[in-house]
Parts: C-alpha cells; sequence; structure tokens
C-alpha cells in the first residue's frame, strides 16, 4: 500500500462516520502567540476546545503537517539517530467537538486499524491511564473496560500520567489519553521478549501508532482541575510510523515516504544507504531536515537570526553540517531535493510544486552560506587549538565557537578527536545552560487562571466601523513577564481595537471609566480566536461600562499604510511581472515593509516606475470597495488574491482599491487620497530570491522631504551657498580622490626610504634575519614594505607595528622557508601577540596582521615575539 493510499483510506474512513475533511493548517503559526509552529493535529482547533468559537461541524479530521524540535523524544540533535523520531511529520486525526466520546473513539480506532488497514490484532498493545493521586484522578475504568471488550487484558496497559495524560500547556484543556502501540518485531523476538514489556520504552520496533485523547479537564495556574463544560476527542496518529507498519518495513525511513529522497542523496554523494551508521544517521537527518525546511518556506517563514526562522535555519545547517561531514559535500545539495519532495508528496500538498523555485533557491543560498561559515569555524578552530595549553579545550571556547559563528559543537568535538585532543563538555554545557538560562527567563511568561465576569462567546470586533464603543469586560487576568513586568489581558463583549495579524500591528488607545478614570491599552493581539487587550492596570470597577477609544491618529497612519502594501503589490506585478507573489508584510504607523518573491535587484528606473504606479492610485482617489463575509470561492472567481501560507475560512473579506483586489482583514483607508503620498526609502534583498521594499506614507513623507530639504540647506550653507551643491560635490570628491593618489605615493615614497634603514637594523638570530620595530604606517604601506624587504632578504622574520588614531597594528612577515623549516606561523603568533593591544587578527602562514584597542601594549608585544626565535 503507496503511502497515497494510508492517506487516501484514513480520510475516506472518517468521511465515512460523517466527518467534516479540513485542510491541513499552514505549518508556520501567524497569528498565535503562543506556537512558533503548528506541532499537533488540534492546533487549528483550539478555540473550539476552549470555547472561545462555536464550530460549524461537530466532527472533524485531517492529515496535518506538523513541526516539533523539543519536548518529548523530539530534541532536534536526536532526529535521525533512530528510524521514527521527525522533525516535520504528518498528523492524522479525527476530531470530536461536543459530539462523540471515548466508545466511537476506540471502536473506531479498532476497526480503521484492524478490518481497513488489516494490521495483525496481534500485534497491537493498548494503554490507558492508570490514574494520579496527586489530581486525585482514579484508574480510566470507562476506557478500559471499553478495551477490554476488544481486546485480551494482557495487552492493556495501565500508564502514568506522563505517558498516558495529555495536556495542551501549563494551563487550559486536557485529560486521559489511550495509546495504540504496534509490535514490529519478529516472531522469534517476540517469543523472547512480550511487546508489553517494551511498551513506551523507545524500542524501534515496538512504536507508539495512535493516541486517542479524552478532553475532559480544565488546568488552573495553581494545577487543579475543573470539568470541562463539553467533553471532546482529539486523536492523533503518526502517518509515517503507518506507513512503516503497513508496507512491512523496520523504520520509518524505508517507507516509500522517504526512499525517494534517500536514493536521490545516494546519487548526489555517491554514498550508499545501509552500509554504515555514520553515514546512515546523515542520510536519514538530510531526508528529514529537507521537508521540514521546504515545508517552513512553502509557508512563508525564510530562515533568518530570530524567532521561528532561527529554528529553520538550524534545522537546515543541521542537514548541511552531516553533509559536510559523513557524506563529504563542500558544495551545495540538499537544494537539488526538493523536486524530488514535490514530486511525492505534491499532491497532497499542492504548495510544495506551487514554490519549488523560491524553495530550492532559498536552501542553496543557505547552503553556500553556512558551508563559507564552516570553513571559517575550522580556522578559528585551529586558532583555539594552537593557543591551548594542554590537551583538553575549554568548553567556554568551544561555546564561543557554536554560539557566535554557528559552528556545530559536534563537529568540534569529531576533529578534536582526530587531532589528539579532548572537549572540556561539562564547561560547554554549563555555558550552554547559562544561555539557555537566560533566554527563558527574558521570555518566560506567567498567567494567572481568567476571572470570567460575564459569558459571552462573541466578542464582537466592530473597529472597520467605528473606533469608539461602549464596552463590558467579559474577562481579564494578570500576565507577568521578564519583559514587560506585571500587565492584564482583557477580553470585551465588544471591541474597536484590531487585533495584531496579516502582519499588521495591532491597536493602542484607552478606556475610559464613567467617573473619567482612564486604562489605557498598549497592544492587542488575537489569541486562541479571542481579541485580547494588554493593559498596563486593571479598572477600578471591573463591572462598569467603558468607554473604549482606538488612538485615532495611529489607526489612520496604519490604515494609510497598510492600504499603500495593496497598491505597491498590485505595483510590483505590473512592472516586474505576474511572478511576484506576496511573502510577508510589516505594517506600522511609521512605515510599511513588505516582501515579495523576485530574482534580481529593482533598478533605480523600476524603484522610480514602482513609486510612480502607486502615487497616480492615489492621486485619482480610488474608493474603498469593501465586502465582507463572502464565500471563498466567489472571492477567488472574482480575482482576489490570497496569499502562500495563510489559512482562509469558508466565508473572507475582500479589499478593492480600483483593479487591486485581495483577501484581506486589515484596516484601510476609505479613499486612496487619504494616504497623500508614498515614498520607497529603501530595497534589498532579504534571501535568495525574496526582496524587501521599505516605504513611508502620509505624514511619514513629510517629514522625511521636510528633513531632507534641511539638510541641503545644511550642504548649501557649508558649500558656500553654491546655486549647484551637486556640481560642487562631485567636484570636492574629484579633489579628494587625486589628494588620496598623492598621499598614497608619498607614503610610497616614505617606505622605499624606510627599507634601506630598516635592512640596516636586522639582526641575525639562531640563523634567521629579525627585527620587530614601530613604524609611522598604515596597513597599505607597511604590507608593501615587508613584502619588499623579503624580496630582498632571506630567512627574514618581520614585526612591526604602528599606531593610528588610538588604535594599534601588528603586521608579521615570515619568509616561506622559514614557515617550513622552523614550523613558524604568522597568523598564530599576531593572534598570541594580539592580546597585548587588547585585540585579535589572523591571517596566511608567511604574513598576517592583528587590530586592537591598546597601542600602550606595542612595545611589550615587540619584545615578547623574539620568544618564537628560540
Amino acid at each position: 500500500m503507496t503511502s497515497q493510499e494510508v492517506r487516501a483510506q484514513f480520510l475516506n474512513f472518517f468521511k465515512e462516520k460523517n466527518h467534516k475533511i479540513v485542510p491541513s493548517a499552514p505549518m508556520v503559526m501567524k497569528d498565535d502567540p503562543t506556537l512558533m509552529f503548528t506541532n499537533a493535529g488540534m492546533n487549528q482547533f483550539k478555540e473550539y476546545f476552549l470555547g472561545n468559537s462555536v464550530a460549524k461541524h461537530k466532527r472533524l479530521a485531517d492529515t496535518q503537517k506538523c513541526l516539533r524540535v523539543s519536548g518529548k523524544h523530539n530534541d532536534l540533535e536526536e532526529v535521525g539517530k533512530d528510524t521514527y523520531h521527525h522533525t516535520m511529520f504528518e498528523m492524522l486525526g479525527n476530531w470530536s467537538i461536543g459530539d462523540y466520546f471515548k466508545k466511537e473513539a476506540i471502536q473506531w480506532a479498532w476497526e480503521l486499524l484492524t478490518e481497513v488497514y488489516n494490521i495483525d490484532k496481534n500485534s497491537l498493545y493498548v494503554s490507558v491511564f492508570e490514574g494520579s493521586e496527586d489530581d486525585g484522578l482514579p484508574l480510566d475504568q470507562e476506557a478500559y473496560d471499553l478495551w477490554k471488550a476488544i481486546v485480551p487484558e494482557d495487552r492493556i496497559i495501565k500508564g502514568n500520567k506522563k505517558d498516558n495524560f495529555w495536556e495542551m500547556g501549563d494551563q487550559g484543556p486536557c485529560g486521559p489519553c489511550s495509546e495504540i502501540h504496534v509490535d514490529i518485531r519478529s516472531k522469534t523476538e517476540k517469543a523472547k521478549i512480550p511487546g508489553a514489556s517494551l511498551v513506551n520504552q523507545d524500542h524501534p520496533q515496538v512504536v507508539e501508532i495512535w493516541n486517542l485523547v479524552f478532553m475532559q479537564f480544565n488546568r488552573k495556574a495553581n494545577g487543579s482541575l475543573e470539568p470541562l463544560p463539553e467533553k471532546h476527542i482529539d486523536t492523533g496518529m503518526g502517518f509515517e510510523r503507518l506507513c512503516m507498519v503497513l508496507q512491512g518495513v523496520q523504520s520509518n525511513y524505508d517507507t516509500d515516504v522517504f526512499t525517494p529522497l534517500i536514493r536521490e542523496i545516494e546519487i548526489i554523494t555517491g554514498h550508499k544507504y545501509g552500509k554504515d551508521e555514520k553515514t546512515d544517521i546523515a542520510i536519514r537527518v538530510i531526508a528529514d531536515h529537507v521537508r521540514a525546511v521546504s515545508f517552513s518556506i512553502a509557508d512563508g517563514q525564510l530562515p533568518s537570526n530570530t524567532g521561528a526562522g532561527y529554528v529553520i535555519r538550524r534545522i537546515l545547517r543541521r542537514a548541511i553540517r552531516y553533509g559536510f561531514t559523513f557524506l563529504d559535500t563542500n558544495q551545495p545539495f540538499i537544494h537539488r531535493l526538493v523536486k524530488v519532495l514535490g514530486e511525492q508528496m505534491g499532491t497532497a500538498f499542492p504548495e510544495l510544486k506551487e514554490q519549488k523555485q523560491l524553495i530550492e533557491n532559498v536552501i542553496k543560498e543557505e547552503e553556500s552560506s553556512f558551508l563559507s561559515t564552516l570553513e571559517q569555524g575550522l580556522v578559528l578552530l585551529d586558532s583555539v587549538i594552537t593557543s591551548s595549553k594542554g590537551k583538553t579545550i575549554d568548553g567556554e571556547k568551544a561555546f564561543e565557537l557554536y554560539d557566535t559563528f554557528g559552528f556545530p559543537i559536534d563537529l568540534t568535538s569529531l576533529i578534536l578527536e582526530e587531532k589528539g585532543y579532548t572537549l572540556d563538555v561539562q564547561g560547554f554545557n554549563k555555558a550552554l545552560k547559562a544561555q539557555k538560562d537566560r533566554s527563558r527567563a527574558a521570555s518566560e511568561v506567567s498567567k494567572d487562571d481568567w476571572t470570567v465576569l460575564m459569558t459571552d462567546s462573541e466578542q464582537e470586533f466592530i473597529g472597520y466601523d467605528s473606533l469608539e464603543a461602549n464596552v463590558k469586560l467579559v474577562k481579564y487576568r494578570k500576565i507577568t513577564s521578564k519583559k514587560e513586568g506585571d500587565q492584564y489581558q482583557l477580553v470585551f463583549n465588544l471591541t474597536p481595537f484590531y487585533a495584531e495579524g496579516g502582519g499588521q500591528v495591532g491597536d493602542k488607545g484607552y478606556l475610559e471609566a464613567p467617573n473619567g478614570d482612564v486604562t489605557y491599552i498598549v497592544d492587542t493581539k488575537r489569541e486562541n480566536n479571542e481579541i485580547v487587550h494588554f493593559a498596563e492596570s486593571l479598572p477600578d470597577n471591573v463591572n462598569e461600562t467603558f468607554k473604549a477609544v482606538v488612538d485615532h491618529k495611529q489607526r489612520w497612519r496604519t490604515a494609510c499604510n497598510h492600504t499603500a502594501t495593496h497598491l505597491l503589490h498590485q505595483a510590483l506585478r505590473e512592472i516586474l511581472g505576474p511572478h511576484v507573489e506576496q511573502k510577508g508584510s510589516a505594517v506600522h504607523s511609521k512605515y510599511l515593509r513588505f516582501d515579495f518573491s523576485h530574482f534580481a535587484k529593482l533598478s533605480v528606473e523600476e524603484l522610480r516606475k514602482v513609486e510612480n504606479f502607486v502615487n497616480a492610485r492615489i492621486d485619482g482617489h480610488l474608493a474603498l470597495e469593501e465586502h465582507r463575509n463572502v464565500p471563498i470561492k466567489q472571492a477567488m472567481e472574482d480575482g482576489a488574491m490570497a496569499l502562500f501560507g495563510e489559512k482562509y475560512g469558508d466565508t473572507v473579506r475582500t479589499i478593492r482599491f480600483g483593479q487591486s483586489i485581495e483577501l484581506c482583514g486589515g484596516t484601510h483607508v476609505k479613499n486612496t487620497g487619504d494616504i497623500w503620498h508614498f515614498k520607497i526609502v529603501s530595497e534589498g534583498a532579504v534571501a535568495a530570491g525574496i526582496r524587501r521594499i521599505e516605504a513611508i506614507t502620509s505624514d511619514a513623507v513629510k517629514e522625511f522631504y521636510f528633513t531632507n530639504n534641511r539638510m541641503l540647506f545644511e550642504i548649501k550653507d557649508l558649500l558656500h551657498n553654491t546655486p549647484d551643491p551637486v556640481k560642487a560635490v562631485a567636484s570636492l570628491q574629484d579633489e579628494n580622490t587625486a589628494l588620496k593618489k598623492q598621499v598614497e605615493q608619498l607614503l610610497k615614497d616614505k617606505a622605499k626610504g624606510l627599507k634601506n634603514n630598516l635592512i640596516a637594523e636586522l639582526k641575525e638570530i639562531n640563523g634567521i634575519q629579525f627585527l620587530s620595530k614601530k613604524v609611522d604606517l598604515d596597513a597599505a604601506g607597511i604590507k608593501d614594505l615587508s613584502f619588499e624587504i623579503g624580496g630582498q632578504v632571506d630567512n627574514l622574520f618581520l614585526l612591526l607595528a604602528s599606531e593610528s588614531e588610538g588604535k594599534a597594528l601588528l603586521s608579521c612577515y615570515i619568509s616561506k622557508e622559514l614557515v617550513a623549516s622552523k614550523n613558524l606561523n604568522a597568523g598564530t603568533i599576531v593572534r598570541e601577540l594580539g592580546k597585548y593591544i587588547q585585540g585579535g587578527g589572523g591571517g596566511q602562514p608567511f604574513f598576517a596582521t592583528a587590530g586592537g584597542k591598546n597601542p600602550d601594549g606595542i612595545p611589550e608585544a615587540l619584545d615578547k615575539v623574539k620568544a618564537y626565535l628560540s
């Protein structure tokens, strides 16, 4: 049975059980501040389980693309070392939103596995929650009895809280669960050791295949449990593991989910899978990671140095490093696997084919960049080894390589081992833990339970039509973080405040109590389909009716910028071509940022055309045409543009200005004329095939022109009010260039004059012509002088120093014959001497330089260099 057939049979089975089959949500979370990535099938249904929204369908099923890089059994550094854990994986799931419960979930799971997929009943084990004294919960007798009617009791395992009690987080919906495990060992192995004893013991052939979660409690901030108003079912089955079982193989990587990728890696690298354990791990890592990275890029998350982008970069770099270390790949190759991945999974996930070119370009650029980093890291590691006093390398220095330069610690350890050194692992782990603790403390947020004042499931947003409203507080809670201190989250029955989303920042403003007291709203976000307002204090009387007022000026400026992004998108597609697609945006009150797919830097003429196009629409005073609750099919037929990586509901909101029509939930001006003017302030690359434009509108443009005009008058004043400042500046530049050439020539002449004097000062020490001296030359002059002397004098060892503008410079020249015969290295020497001038440097064995901030250390450096001659 192929993987495509496995997926189709699952969805068809639950469709016949009256489940609504829904598409996978994007793997990258855009509007959920609690998660970076979708890590479970239930993520897109959280609002239903929390009771924040009413589900249109009580029964749901899908296959969800997930990413896990931390948590139970899913540490990134362990993926690839076994054959059944992954970063990116598919989760087959079925859900009941207050409809059926344990009986149906258990019976249908057994029916699907044993009657549809025909898995041998004797190879399956089930587990039930044994209870918890801490939570005052008994054995899940209901689940136990339901399973006892299906399987022999010796196949029912009582599991502890860790394995058989599922929780959404520290707070929120939770409940006992039943796991179904499969034993795919040989008959001989099964006869030796019963499968029941290997359940949840990380055995590669006795694995959990399906988890049935019975959501029936709510975990409160104090740790106590309270029953949920409705009971829910949330199940998740590992697609890759299921394919392993049904295809009769012993590893997820032996299924047709991975074998096409593995074959392509074998062809590209020349290494065969199944011959060597280290090679096999490397191939598994690459096959797994290319999936995670490709899906993330397709969903709009590019590799970067922060947040979710850093996670993706880290995953990709791990794959590159395994190829570099174990498959002898020093050229980019992982991007070549994207085509195979698209052919294998593109039918179920068409975004892989539609975004193929972008995915390939981004991965290739990241590969090239990190391979250069690895080469740089090898040089730095060599420096660390050379400067080490003993055979154990300081863990903190290894951590600096890891943290600052991205050099993988296991590669450091491997190289050290090959060279006869050992790594201070304890020191490294201590430095790593300290960094994680700092990061965790900085981002840690504690939340009290919600204090509910009234029941209101609507929580209506009226901010498209009004910036003020009389509101009632539905619920509130206190949150505390190191960054923001104490804040309060407030939820109202209705609100004019726009919650951050779609790239647009959340509104700010204030609440006014009947007595005139004001509570300031500092941010607005959407969490689990609720609009949550952040305030630095809590109103004195929470039961009052308040006047909620949005900051009118900030909202208007933000609306101008948001409308401008739509016009900019239209302009780019018109001028550059229909290949342009929006890849991200940030809409603030002061500026806008727009990322788009394009493979070349925009010329000055193209930027001018884009600006003119947008400003022509502004001057055209195009009226806003807004339509709410439009069926998405109709909106697409009307030509509305949808963005990759966004999840849209059955009905959408469309925004049209002239010929520009997009699906959008943001706020906009009523007429493009309100924007006044549009000005691009920068354009540059974000990643391969992704460009970024930053621009301003309205008041910010006025300020921009005012500032530039003031600067122009200041420049003219400096140029004695010349009528043509551009011509005057050009003349100054030409004059400056001519003077620089004169200075360079004078320095060369000076260096020639010095040469004979320095040669005369050389002293022979142990057969070496040696001199260390401070000179009055710049770096280029010293280099020219050193090589000229080296061309005339054999066996030369020269250390020259200079000082300029409070900075120190050391330059070391060693004749190549000395480098070979005396095992001297100029790069190593200047790195060591650099500590005297409070700096560092490096270079080649025969010539290297070091810079520092302490010129007073030059005499000591010039003296200490003599030690290298002994």
